[in-house]
């Protein structure tokens, strides 16, 4: 097909754009602009870079221009910024910035693809020498030649997201003190706050500072050090600063095109790619996409589902019919030796949506537990109370956690209900998985708790009980509850003993059953109901209240 297609954005969504629209048509005319000095480059990387985890710099360019032009025929031209769109004429007006000169070019189609970048509020001292922030290698070699240069010992990180964690541990590796300023009340804010405990206890295990609960109110130079006032009034004196609090979509364009956006101002499209204007199509971090659980809308800046935004755009450009069906969130993080991962709603999204859930808690080796080298993950499953249908999970693990957060991804893509959980084949071998995977496991429990074999209390409830009615019956072994303690006054007999001293019990009582990871709980569970009492186990055990009340 002969046609003109301009390509706003040389990165994820522009370039896998821009490649799929030569895949399609040998004919067609393909610019690619790109206001930086690098297309299709690893910005996920960059932390790797900055901690030297990644040593070859030019390991962070994924795709040359040269390469892009000669085996794709595409025409890229990097700093080359389009600053306005004549959608009547069809004309874009391009800044070459190496010039300075302007020139305007037509097209037939155009797909817009700026992206995203990170959010600078006016804090007083914002544009100080000793604060950065990350999004471009550019911005990388900066961190680095000052790290380099100046040996900085401490570093404050403004912003407990999946970069300012990443930043985090990368700078602690170089030997820097590192303190983390968030102004929720935990880090990692799309994740739920116990399943974020468990992080905020290894990230205090490995020497990072949380100041959770604070904002940041200015930035100044006193004495060769900048320190960092927050909206409590504390002050925190440090070597440098790395910025790091969220990221908002390129959207002046857009804008000044008379695109229409939705309310946190990215551009709306339709399932095809396709914005308000049917001859200009948007995809990756500036557009507003659809929440494949929720069906709301939401912006979820992500580089996987901003190459397959990319892609559907080239694909209806040239007639091909492809739709995008939403995006589900997943992500995953490393924290030092942890790895943190999630995948479709959190319960705080579900809770503010009023979305009826229940909610599982697991805790099973990555293998065979015979086999050495077996470490145990953290699984919360979120599910409908009627059907079992996947609404989202989260990990916290260390080895195989990746491995089955992508499992679980793949579920809440196929619609699958725990009950299909239950019943997947993973492969088995001792070195691998377990007989009964971790994915099985959460699907047995929560498949246990909607047939009625597993009536549950959750960690925030716990400390609401009422004594008059209701016990705390600890089933650990006795050299656990020395080492660990015990969540508060109650009963405790050990699980291999509590069958034979069931006549302890009072069977006008409720027994609130805790172990250290709810497994044994629910085997005490099933004895103490089978035999006339009432009872409830603590999801998640001992481990997940420990870790929210001390996280």
């Amino acid at each position: 097909m002969s046609i003109k297609v301009l390509i706003v954005g040389g990165v994820a969504g522009g370039a896998s754009a821009a490649t799929r629209a030569r895949r399609l048509s040998e004919e067609a005319e393909i610019i690619l602009f790109e206001r930086g000095e690098y297309v299709s480059f690893a910005n996920c990387g960059l932390p790797y870079f900055i901690g030297n985890e990644i040593k070859d710099r030019n390991a962070l360019i994924v795709t040359q221009p040269e390469l892009l032009r000669d085996r794709f025929n595409i025409d890229v031209r990097t700093m080359a910024e389009v600053i306005d769109i004549d959608r009547e004429a069809k004309q874009a007006t391009i800044l070459d910035h190496t010039t300075g000169q302007e020139y305007e070019e037509g097209y037939d189609k155009l797909i817009l693809s700026p992206g995203g970048q990170p959010i600078k509020p006016p804090f007083k001292g914002i544009d100080l020498d000793t604060v950065f922030t990350l999004w471009t290698i550019p911005d990388s070699d900066k961190i680095k030649a000052y790290i380099e240069t100046k040996q900085p010992r401490s570093a404050v990180v403004i912003g407990g997201g999946f970069i300012g964690l990443e930043m985090a541990e990368n700078l602690k590796e170089l030997g820097l003190e590192v303190t983390i300023v968030e102004m929720l009340d935990q880090v990692l804010p799309p994740l739920d706050y116990e399943m974020v405990s468990l992080v905020q206890l290894n990230l205090k295990r490995h020497g990072i500072k949380l100041h959770l609960s604070d904002a940041v109110d200015s930035f100044e130079k006193i004495d060769g050090q900048t320190i960092v006032r927050t909206k409590s009034g504390a002050e925190l004196a440090t070597d440098m600063v790395i910025l790091s609090i969220g990221v908002r979509p390129n959207n002046e364009l857009a804008k000044k095109a008379g695109l229409e956006l939705g309310q946190r101002g990215g551009v709306i499209t339709d399932e095809t790619m396709m914005t308000s204007d049917p001859n200009i199509y948007a995809a990756g971090d500036v557009i507003e996409v659809t929440d494949y659980v929720n069906e709301q809308p939401a912006m979820i800046p992500l580089a996987g589902p901003a190459n397959k935004q990319g892609r559907i755009a080239a694909d209806n450009v040239f007639g091909k019919n492809s739709v995008y069906k939403g995006t589900q969130g997943s992500a995953i993080v490393k924290v030092f030796d942890q790895t943190v991962a999630m995948t479709g709603n959190s319960e705080k999204t579900l809770q503010r949506l009023e979305i009826p859930y229940l909610t599982a808690y697991t805790n099973n080796g990555s293998h065979a537990s015979y086999y050495p080298g077996a470490q145990h993950m953290d699984i919360k499953l979120l599910f409908a109370p009627g059907d079992g249908k996947i609404l989202g999970a989260q990990i916290v693990g260390m080895d195989g956690a990746d491995k089955r957060i992508d499992v679980l991804a793949t579920a809440i893509r196929a619609k699958m209900t725990v009950f299909d959980l239950e019943e997947l084949e993973l492969a088995y071998a001792p070195p691998f998985s377990s007989a009964k995977d971790p994915v099985n496991m959460a699907g047995f429990v929560a498949s246990n708790m909607l047939k009625g074999d597993l009536d549950t209390i959750n960690w925030n409830q716990v400390d609401d009980i009422d004594p008059a009615s209701q016990v705390l019956l600890d089933v650990r072994d006795g050299f656990e509850v020395n080492v660990q303690g015990v969540i508060a006054e109650g009963m405790h007999i050990p699980l291999n003993q509590l069958r034979s001293r069931l006549n302890e019990l009072d069977k006008s009582k409720t027994y609130i059953i805790y172990c250290v990871v709810g497994q044994r709980g629910y085997i005490a569970y099933r004895m103490l109901v089978q035999n006339g009492f009432k009872a409830k186990n603590l999801n998640g055990g001992y481990n997940i209240y420990f870790a929210a009340k001390n996280g």
